[in-house]
């Protein structure tokens, strides 16, 4: 097992748990419509995006793998 393999694993891990999270409070949040509502929402999206971005750079899409 070497130390990239781990760090892979455990990057996979966290995107998928943070990612199911961030998406069911996004989901919870939506029909909300003041100002800081919309504020969290942005945050949740951009945190969906970042758990998207991970998952690419995991499986080699984004750079070298």
């Amino acid at each position: 097992m070497t130390a990239v393999f781990v760090e892979k694993g455990l990057a996979l891990i966290g995107a998928i748990v943070v990612g199911v999270t961030t998406t069911v409070q996004l989901r919870n949040d939506w029909k909300n419509n003041f100002l800081d509502d919309q504020v969290t929402k942005l945050l949740l999206g951009l945190m969906a995006f970042g758990c998207v971005l991970v998952l690419l750079a995991i499986f080699g899409v984004l750079g070298p793998s």
